[in-house]
């Protein structure tokens, strides 16, 4: 709550949208001046962030208290809190704090949060260093505190349980653009007299477009033509008794006597689902993904797929890499790839071991088109920066590339194992997987006796080829991969695309490190480097033979499997030309295996420096990104979609797992309105 009770002289008004054309850019944390009693003061307002007497008495008092809670969320499946204004972030910890502390809190807290000037991660610790009772949770934000390039940052703590979108840029702007609908809003920022365009009309309308009936509104300013504001907008002003050292404070409900316009950027429905059962068809990724999205918020979920066992198409791909994608205009694909590194982040670093599972080492891409790719306004030390720069000399000779090497370093990358991922999205309460279900179509009746109380509206069955039912539930989600098209119809041309890679064992001779001390994508990608343990068993790393993995071909139109020994060949022979411009020295350090290639064999009679074949077909939209969204609303309620991943799955899976349960419940999205219609169903 920045200095909005202190007297002194007002300065000229900084614009917030200023601070949106700067974020387009080279956008660096904002400066902070520290005062000799520790707290902190923004030279751009000439105001302090908060009182004196410090924040934390204010949030619980004038916010949280203000807004119903905790008693407000009791019992409630989710709640949403909007904030303008996160500053160092004091509220949303109050919160977080009250919500861990209370036994009959919401089963998923929603903090979303406006900020025109993130503050720097050193800023935000020393802020916060003077509440140690709230130390682990604002170290939880601290690991999370990186990379705010303008736009929508999901950061997630507690498993998942509670989720912070920040919507970095000029509030009102993002508040029309994204529109979540909220449940309580604290409406905070620096003093009317210090930035009047927080407290304008115009973006007090936009707070009052996210609000449902019932909303509860609190803040500390009592300004006349605040309340005046918030009156035309629709809220019932009320003026109570303030918190020290404010006489009095505001409570609002939003009870407008119009109706309320509905309409919301993205297709997030008005009345969120409540969960009960949903059938999801396919055991990768994708499906996974979904699953465990949907199990998080309560739903039972069964996981139906022809294979015996999860991860058994193009989720078994031995290791891949994820990485953000860059391009100099900083495409739609370039901000999605961002969305969905931070997504894959925060759930591997839940349910994986890393070093063994994963590693988020980072990834080296070699440019061998000659085009650097990277915004020209991510200079060092910028936001850009965090994520990705150019590589420094250091990188590129670890790597055997001459230092003059057009190449990109990606921080917030690394390597993965899918079907691990898979296991471990899978294994969460509320999922339970049936393998040996081919599912050959689907069928909407009317309820049973035993689904009438869930769904009166219709159940959707899924049947095998001879007609039997499988299972039934109110939802299904489509995430069949290259197999989606036939259960949807073929109603979206997609298209199965083969990939093969290459892959081999270390002879043990010389350090896998060797071959290149971290991942590296450009022309296919090669992870040098990871256990090779295919049981998925308990062995340890040092007793796991290491494996590098080289790929991959992009066989558009080809489903048929397995290749054949000459396709395999081929597919080697395409790899090894790839490694060659993408990593020289790599390609002559593994010549050697590559000159043994042969037919797969049993792994006792494999080989172990020889290259080893390993194929899967993918599946693309004509866009080439993923979908993620219902099929059709109005003739098919119920029947989702969360497929064609194409070669971005690792990078893109988690995050439409979670677009899609978002869209379900009517929750603050994930990401970004405009890149969610990109991957939504209704654009094709």
């Amino acid at each position: 709550m920045p200095g909005r009770w202190l007297r002194t002289p007002p300065t000229r008004s900084v614009r917030e949208g200023e601070g949106a054309k700067r974020l387009r850019g080279c956008f660096i944390s904002e400066s902070i001046d520290w005062l000799p009693d520790g707290t902190p003061y923004s030279p751009r307002f000439g105001d302090r962030y908060h009182s004196e007497n410090g924040g934390l008495e204010q949030a619980s008092g004038v916010f949280l208290q203000g807004c119903g809670l905790p008693g407000a969320w009791a019992g409630q499946r989710q709640w949403r809190i909007l904030e303008t204004g996160f500053g160092f972030g004091l509220n949303f910890l109050v919160t977080w704090a009250a919500w861990r502390a209370d036994p009959q809190r919401c089963g998923l807290l929603h903090f979303v949060s406006t900020e025109a000037w993130p503050v720097s991660a050193d800023d935000l610790r020393r802020a916060h260093a003077a509440h140690p009772h709230l130390a682990d949770l604002a170290h939880a934000l601290h690991q999370q505190w990186w990379g705010l390039l303008p736009g929508v940052h999901r950061l997630r703590f507690d498993e998942g349980r509670v989720l912070l979108t920040l919507y970095v840029g000029d509030t009102q702007a993002m508040l029309r653009q994204q529109a979540p609908t909220v449940d309580a809003v604290y409406l905070d920022g620096f003093s009317p007299q210090r930035n009047p365009d927080i407290w304008d009309e115009h973006t007090l309308k936009a707070v009052a477009r996210c609000c449902r009936r019932g909303t509860r509104l609190a803040t500390w300013t009592i300004a006349r033509a605040v309340r005046d504001t918030l009156t035309q907008c629709g809220f019932e002003v009320q003026r109570v008794p303030g918190v020290p050292p404010k006489r009095d404070n505001l409570h609002a409900v939003y009870a407008p006597r119009w109706e309320p316009r509905t309409a919301r950027g993205a297709a997030v429905p008005d009345v969120p689902v409540a969960p009960g059962r949903c059938i999801v068809i396919g055991g990768g990724i994708a499906g996974a993904a979904s699953a465990a999205s949907l199990a998080r918020r309560g739903w039972q979920v069964q996981v139906l797929d022809a294979a015996p066992a999860p991860a058994a198409g193009a989720s078994a791909l031995p290791a891949g890499v994820f990485a953000p994608h860059v391009s100099p205009d900083d495409s739609v694909l370039s901000r999605l790839s961002r969305s969905g590194v931070r997504t894959t982040l925060q759930q591997a670093g839940w349910v994986l071991a890393e070093g063994t599972d994963w590693s988020a080492c980072g990834v080296l891409e070699h440019r061998t088109d000659g085009t650097p790719g990277l915004p020209a306004t991510w200079s060092a030390g910028s936001a850009g920066a965090q994520w990705s720069m150019a590589a420094p000399p250091a990188s590129l000779d670890a790597a055997g590339l001459p230092t003059h090497t057009v190449a990109c370093w990606h921080t917030r990358a690394g390597w993965i194992r899918p079907a691990r991922m898979v296991q471990a999205l899978l294994a969460q309460p509320g999922i339970a997987w049936r393998g040996g279900c081919a599912v050959a179509q689907l069928r909407r009746v009317q309820p049973t006796a035993a689904s009438a109380a869930e769904d009166d509206g219709g159940v959707w069955q899924v049947l095998d080829a001879a007609g039997h039912v499988l299972a039934e539930a109110s939802h299904v989600v489509i995430a069949a991969g290259a197999g989606s098209s036939l259960l949807l119809e073929h109603r979206w041309p997609l298209q199965p695309v083969r990939g093969q890679v290459s892959w081999g064992l270390h002879d043990g001779t010389s350090p896998a490190s060797a071959v290149a001390p971290f991942p590296v994508n450009g022309h296919g990608n090669l992870v040098p480097a990871f256990p090779a343990d295919w049981t998925g068993g308990p062995a340890a790393p040092a007793s796991a033979p290491m494996a590098w993995v080289m790929g991959s071909t992009f066989e558009r139109d080809v489903d048929a499997l397995p290749p054949s020994p000459a396709e395999q060949q081929a597919a080697h022979t395409a790899n090894l030309a790839k490694l060659h411009t993408l990593l020289p020295q790599a390609a002559a350090r593994l010549g050697d295996a590559f000159a043994a290639a042969q037919q797969p064999l049993a792994d006792d009679n494999a080989l172990p420096s020889a290259v080893r074949s390993w194929g899967a077909i993918r599946c693309t939209s004509p866009d080439r990104l993923p979908i993620a969204g219902p099929v059709d609303t109005q003739a098919l309620p119920g029947l989702w979609a969360c497929t064609a991943m194409g070669a971005r799955g690792l990078t893109l899976a988690l995050l439409c797992g979670e677009l899609l349960a978002a869209r379900l419940h009517g929750e603050p999205l994930p990401l970004d309105v405009r890149l969610a219609r990109a991957l939504g169903t209704e654009r094709l």
